[in-house]
């Protein structure tokens, strides 16, 4: 990938080949050299990069040392990858903590990566957006892989997501199913101004719809991506106005702590929040970030990083429910299941057919499912059911 290696490879390739045009003799190259030669002469852009010489740094909105919630998932994927693909400790560069509303704090974790020989850098919360694209175009021969938004450059600037509305989906039956008073509680980090909140909350909705069309979804928005005392004072409100399953789209396990102490249920996010609250978490909607990092990575080691954007779901291995805890409605297993083998199956897509918001409108169209492009930056409305607080 990067271009000294590149740079290093073609004067060794012309070197033999001017050798051998002059009749000497020479020794021919190993072949695990060869191989990258042939590599950087057919796909210049991108050499391989040796798997010892491989450095990857992770910017961190939060601290995985927390040991939950959406920093410590992230970090939990690079584990995963650190082991899958055989690097050492000093391999990984971390960078945790860092806001992603200050671009200066931002852009300093980013070229200290850099500084310390990171070829490749995950940048995992969406506020890294826009200094990373500004990055990559500084530092050309650095990959900036970043996790959520929307933005890229094709080359060495990339976004990765997923289809986590499965996962909620599912998640929304469970909901719907152990709900007395039909009001379930939602704290996102943003609402209906950002798809990615938005799709989220529709998916769940849908789900609870699906199995309890009588219970409805107040949603209350911290507008912080991580707000640790914010999500809880949210969930508290909700849980104050009646609400008695609590779900979630933010960092920090708060909102389900703040269920079980009310003594309300939950649905977690990212990690699994049931060891966090085992008296209130149902299940949790969680991302195998290893999935996307160890097939990363890989492509650099081989020399096939082509700079696409990433977006996979449970059929990769990205996204997935976890186990449903004992205090789900008896019904809920199998309920999950037959919606769980339709997605994979390519039955039935979440977002099918016409849909009707809380507007009174309705988007999609018959025997149609809305497309990755529309789910991920075209969902600015509301399902029928969800009541924003």
């Amino acid at each position: 990938m990067k271009k000294k290696l590149l740079s290093v490879l073609l004067c060794l390739a012309m070197t033999v080949t001017m050798i051998t045009g002059c009749g000497e003799t020479e020794e021919p190259l190993d072949p695990e050299t060869q191989a990258m030669v042939d590599k950087a002469i057919s796909d210049p852009e991108y050499a391989p990069v040796p798997k010892e010489s491989m450095k990857v740094g992770v910017i961190h909105i939060g601290d995985p040392a927390a040991g939950s919630g959406y920093s410590y998932a992230h970090d939990q994927g690079i584990i995963g990858m650190q082991k899958e693909i055989g690097l050492t400790d000093d391999q990984i560069v971390r960078k945790n903590n860092v806001a992603d509303d200050d671009p200066t704090a931002i852009e300093a974790a980013i070229t200290e990566c850099i500084e310390e020989g990171c070829v490749l850098i995950f940048a995992t919360s969406y506020g890294y957006m826009d200094t990373c694209e500004k990055l990559s175009e500084e530092h050309p021969d650095v990959i900036f892989s970043h996790g959520t938004g929307y933005k890229g450059n094709g080359t060495n600037f990339n976004n990765y997501f997923g289809r986590i509305y499965q996962a909620r989906y599912l998640s929304g039956i469970a909901a719907g199913l152990k709900t007395e008073s039909n009001k379930i509680g939602y704290v996102s980090a943003f609402g209906k101004t950002l798809s990615e909140t938005a799709g989220g909350i529709n998916a769940f909705a849908m789900g609870v719809y699906s199995v309890n069309p009588d219970a409805e979804v107040d949603v209350k928005v911290t507008n912080s991506w991580y707000d640790p005392e914010g999500e809880k004072q949210a969930a508290q409100a909700l849980i104050a106005d009646g609400c008695d399953v609590i779900a979630q789209h933010c960092d920090t396990p708060n909102p389900q702590l703040a269920a079980e102490e009310a003594g309300v249920f939950g649905v977690g996010y990212n990690s699994d929040m049931s060891k966090d609250a085992p008296g209130a978490v149902l299940c949790s909607v969680m991302w195998d970030w290893s999935a996307y990092y160890t097939w990363a990575v890989q492509q650099l080691i081989d020399g096939t990083w082509t700079g696409d954007n990433y977006y996979g779901g449970m059929s990769e291995g990205l996204v997935t429910l976890s186990d449903l805890s004992d205090l789900n409605d008896p019904e809920a297993a199998a309920k999950i299941e037959e919606a769980k083998a339709k997605m994979l199956d390519g039955s039935f897509n979440v977002f099918d057919g016409v849909i009707e918001t809380n507007e009174g409108t309705t988007v999609g169209e018959e025997g149609s499912t809305l497309d990755d492009a529309t789910i991920q930056g075209g969902i600015d409305w509301y399902f029928k059911n969800v009541v924003e607080k």
